[in-house]
């Protein structure tokens, strides 16, 4: 596998505080890594040190290979960052806000109608920033982070403080960047929802410390299996399963979690029979898919705030 970053050991004191503690983080090249926690749990200050504008207290990042500290200008141009959708000229348009940066960079002017493809905001290019969205100043944000083609974007809560058709938006264009452009996608958010169908890959920090880390899918593929059940007396089904020695839940519906490496269509096979031999009405039964919420719940992480689209 072939990392786009890498730290060891990361480490950031303030004063007394401790920050981040020993993150030891891998991004996957082409990966959209949904780096989570809740605000104030340490992502910002980490994708700060990744970026160079602060220094570690201990341990070291790397980006495409590049050590951080003692490489910053070479790890700085394999890298575009979004922290905040600000630092805009209202009184210039997207296009010239861009041609400023284009020009620090060296980059040629062909890099400007690129970007602006990417983020599809070409018919917008020629009117004044003061006029944007906020939705539209985020876009515009992205395509700044992609002048030159860094390999690797940075993007630390792109949805954050966009109304719903916003985030909708702004989720399929980072999901389709690492095909589109090659690039891999390290994105922070506190909202779950937004990690859960935007990545691939997810690092949950918690209290500064990295508390899991991994492919999204297999990590859903390693919790036990669940199968929810919709009965016509579930206090009579639960207690028949309970005294079969099932693990039953009762909630808004009847939960029955297997053992790990359970097989799901045996179980519901065999549930339905008991039930059905026992006369107790069965309306629906299937497995619950698992969630990044249930990710939350095995590592005893209290769950970011959830937001959904009204």
């Amino acid at each position: 596998m072939s990392v786009a970053i890498e730290t060891e050991g990361l480490s950031r004191r303030f004063g007394p505080r401790l920050a981040v503690d020993g993150v030891a983080m891998t991004v996957p090249e082409r990966a959209v890594y949904g780096f989570l926690g809740r605000n104030g749990a340490g992502k910002t200050t980490t994708l700060k040190m990744v970026l160079g504008l602060i220094r570690p207290t201990f341990g070291a990042a790397r980006v495409c290979g590049l050590d951080v500290a003692r490489d910053r200008i070479g790890a700085a141009r394999k890298v575009g960052a979004l922290l905040e959708a600000h630092g805009f000229y209202g009184n210039l348009t997207g296009r010239e806000n861009l041609a400023l940066t284009a020009t620090s960079l060296g980059c040629p002017t062909r890099e400007i109608d690129r970007v602006l493809e990417v983020v599809e905001m070409r018919p917008d290019a020629g009117r004044k920033v003061a006029g944007y969205s906020l939705g539209m100043r985020q876009r515009l944000g992205l395509a700044r982070a992609m002048l030159g083609a860094p390999p690797v974007l940075v993007l630390d809560e792109p949805t954050n403080g966009l109304d719903p058709d916003g985030i909708t938006d702004m989720r399929r264009f980072l999901k389709s960047l690492p095909e589109r452009t090659g690039a891999t996608v390290l994105l922070s958010s506190h909202l779950l929802g937004e990690i859960e169908q935007t990545a691939t890959h997810v690092g949950v920090v918690n209290d500064g410390r990295l508390v899991l880390e991994g492919e999204l899918s297999r990590l859903k593929a390693d919790l036990a299996p669940e199968i929810v059940l919709r009965t016509g007396d579930d206090a009579r089904a639960a207690a028949l399963l309970r005294g079969h020695g099932l693990n039953v839940r009762v909630a808004d519906s009847l939960t029955v979690a297997l053992d790990p490496g359970d097989a799901v269509d045996p179980a519901v096979a065999g549930l339905t029979a008991l039930l059905v031999e026992a006369a107790v009405p069965v309306f629906a039964i299937g497995p619950r898919a698992q969630s990044l919420e249930d990710i939350y719940r095995r590592v005893a992480v209290p769950a970011p705030r959830q937001v959904e689209a009204a």
